[in-house]
């Protein structure tokens, strides 16, 4: 039986344009609000188009010795161009990037996901400590 971890794909984000992006500090002061900003496209430009665009974000976080993951933040962007005229020709375009303020008491990985329409699901982490 295939799980969905295994439907995920990773790559080097900067060649492969449906890596998600993690970009925050590689360690923060213990319980201190910090900002993670999460992007798609970041080195090669993904397509923000009704036919090919990113459907969501999501952000967890796996504290250092501990069982469970936790979800940060689920983000969905809704707006690709489309419109009662036709594909594209809408007047706005939601971009495939977020920024989210938390805080952590432990370190750990913070785990970025996302989906394509057409290239389906993708994944990256990144490792944040404690000052």
């Amino acid at each position: 039986m295939e799980t969905i971890g295994k439907c995920y794909q990773s790559a080097d984000w900067k060649n492969e344009k449906h890596v998600p992006v993690i970009e925050t500090p590689q360690a923060v002061p213990a319980e201190e609000i910090f900002q993670v900003t999460v992007s798609i496209g970041k080195e090669v430009a993904h397509p923000n188009t009704t036919e090919h665009h990113i459907r969501w974000i999501q952000l967890f976080f796996k504290p250092e010795g501990e069982k469970f993951t936790y979800q940060v933040g689920n983000f969905e962007f809704t707006a690709h161009g489309e419109s009662a005229q036709g594909a594209d020709k809408g007047c706005i375009h939601t971009h495939h990037s977020v920024t989210v303020s938390l805080n952590i008491n432990k370190p750990g990985t913070l785990i970025a996901t996302s989906f394509c329409n057409i290239h389906g699901l993708w994944e990256n982490a990144q490792q944040i400590t404690l000052k």
